[in-house]
């Protein structure tokens, strides 16, 4: 069932209307999901409301409401901007000064009703919380949605992928019968392969990517017309060495309304940095809960003016150094964050996706907090592939020498401050990623209240060096010095920040081979994780035998006092 805002408007307050719009956009209003009607997906007592899009509200004033309506035969989800003071449904939405949206029952002839309202926190009619009353039918009802889609979506999904692994076979086919051409006997060139038509599709944009012939140098020409996407960008809210990010509105022209994404935007200058980003991005290693989203890559404009443009998922928490910056983590908060982290390392560093198909490994190589981005309180993602590299056994040690400077000198390893890397070993750029990870992993946890005292936030050596050092300082510090970021004998009480130290000391000893591969230390993170469960049932085992095993000779009055 479908909702409409209706606004009467008298013709004398037209005029006041459009000379106040404006102003009225300056105001802070709330950012809320607005669907019709939607399936949630659930897990225990937290449901999401499954809406891909999202509005500003027009008024100050207006909270993000969702209703959810559930029969016999389905649940529906609807998501919107609401003026609490006025009715819906004939009901007024309860305790909507929350950024937490609480779902409270209501009354319905029609079947099950919950409402729920809330503010100050973008899109907070997402995450819907059933705090006081479990509704343990619509969990189960929502929860069979997901295997229904994914039945009906298989016979489509087995095509796609075949068709994706004739054409991979293909392509690496060809590539291998280049390079025995160009390495072997003199003989003409073999003859450039034709522009890729090959599409990535996402659910609702699509990515074509063109391959440039081998010695074609880039230029500020056109490479490939493609229709834009109805963007319009908002607000800058970065800026790096290669580009700026932008918070945009993506229109979609059927309902009106948009959804919010990020637009990275290269000048012309740095087309080599946007054309490696953008070739890396559509591998499907990277389609992962704990990887930024890319939706896809555009050309805009012409000559000098061109800019290059990668359009990703937006993620309004900004990036980890930021968020730590300003939150103490818990224990539990950190294990789920780290946990992400290594959870995104793991896959692209694997030979095999989850599927067990071989795959090309790829490295990061410029791993830090600035290029990790908060999803939630609880999960991050790893971004920014713009100096990434596929670990091609194909490739020669000079194309490895040629592929241009790794990482950013405060997270760089030892071996590459010594510039002695062993480029015929692929596994030297895995070990640079876990060194780099390591660190990362050292700001979380010290960042964690579990440490005892938790300090002002400050990056890997940040009492030793300047905000931005040079290879010369982190090379005196890291490799001659064999100085690391400092583990207080306060961390080491808590059995579980002891664990995650361990493993951080092992994932930057000073001899790649002896470091943890990044799939060993997600395994750990699983372990960490099974001991706090068996932890929390071992207290609960205690807590009840103290219960029912009292002392002979007491026993409890009625007001649970103990005689």
């Amino acid at each position: 069932m479908g909702y409409r805002r209706s606004l009467s408007l008298l013709p004398l307050l037209l005029l006041s209307f459009s000379c106040s719009a404006s102003a009225r956009r300056s105001l802070k209003t709330n950012l809320c999901k607005w669907c019709d009607s939607t399936s949630p997906a659930c897990e225990e007592k937290v449901c999401y409301s499954n809406c891909n899009l999202n509005s500003y509200c027009e008024d100050p004033y207006e909270i993000c409401v969702a209703i959810w309506r559930q029969d016999n035969e389905s649940i529906r989800i609807s998501t919107l901007c609401h003026n609490p003071h006025r009715p819906i449904e004939n009901l007024m939405v309860p305790n909507y000064n929350t950024s937490r949206c609480i779902m409270a029952p209501q009354p319905s002839e029609d079947g099950v009703m919950y409402i729920c309202g809330c503010v100050d926190e973008q899109e907070c009619n997402d995450k819907l919380i059933f705090e006081n009353h479990t509704n343990g039918y619509s969990m189960l009802q929502s929860k069979e949605v997901i295997p229904v889609a994914a039945i009906s979506l298989l016979p489509p999904l087995l095509v796609a992928v075949m068709i994706t692994g004739i054409f991979y076979l293909c392509r690496t086919q060809k590539r291998r019968k280049g390079a025995k051409a160009w390495g072997g006997k003199p003989g003409p060139p073999p003859a450039l392969p034709e522009p890729g038509r090959a599409t990535e599709r996402e659910e609702k944009l699509s990515v074509l990517m063109d391959e440039t012939p081998a010695g074609a140098s880039p230029s500020c020409t056109s490479s490939r017309p493609t229709e834009l996407l109805p963007i319009e960008l908002d607000e800058m809210v970065g800026k790096g060495q290669f580009a700026e990010v932008w918070r945009a509105k993506l229109s979609h022209s059927r309902s009106g309304q948009y959804e919010t994404v990020a637009v990275k935007i290269f000048p012309c200058e740095e087309y080599s940095s946007w054309k490696n980003e953008s070739q890396i991005f559509p591998d499907t290693s990277l389609k992962h809960d704990s990887v930024l989203q890319f939706l896809t890559a555009e050309d805009r404009g012409t000559g000098p003016r061109r800019e290059d443009w990668l359009i990703t998922a937006y993620h309004s928490r900004g990036n980890l150094k930021d968020y730590l910056s300003r939150h103490v983590l818990s224990w539990m908060d950190l294990q789920k964050m780290a946990g992400s982290l290594v959870g995104g390392v793991a896959p692209l560093h694997s030979d095999y996706p989850a599927c067990g198909r071989p795959k090309i490994p790829i490295a990061h190589r410029d791993i830090k907090s600035t290029n990790v981005l908060v999803k939630n309180e609880q999960e991050c993602v790893l971004c920014d592939f713009g100096i990434a590299i596929r670990l091609d056994p194909s490739l020669t040690v000079d194309d490895f020498a040629n592929s241009g400077q790794a990482s950013t000198a405060r997270y760089m390893a030892p071996e590459v401050l010594e510039s002695r890397v062993n480029l015929e070993d692929l596994e030297s750029f895995k070990q640079m990623d876990v060194y780099s990870m390591a660190l990362v992993l050292w700001e979380m946890a010290s960042r964690c209240e579990v440490v005892g005292e938790v300090k002002n936030y400050e990056l890997p050596f940040g009492s030793k060096v300047q905000e931005q050092p040079c290879v010369d300082t982190m090379r005196d510090i890291v490799l001659h010095g064999r100085g690391r970021p400092e583990i207080p004998s306060s961390w080491l009480v808590h059995q579980g920040m002891r664990f995650l130290c361990d493993t951080i000391t092992e994932c930057w000893d000073h001899d790649p081979e002896a470091r943890l591969t990044a799939h060993c230390v997600a395994e750990r993170f699983n372990l960490m994780a099974q001991m706090d469960c068996d932890d929390i049932l071992n207290n609960n085992t205690d807590n009840e035998a103290s219960k029912t095993a009292a002392p002979g000779g007491e026993h409890q009055d009625s007001d649970g006092s103990t005689n």
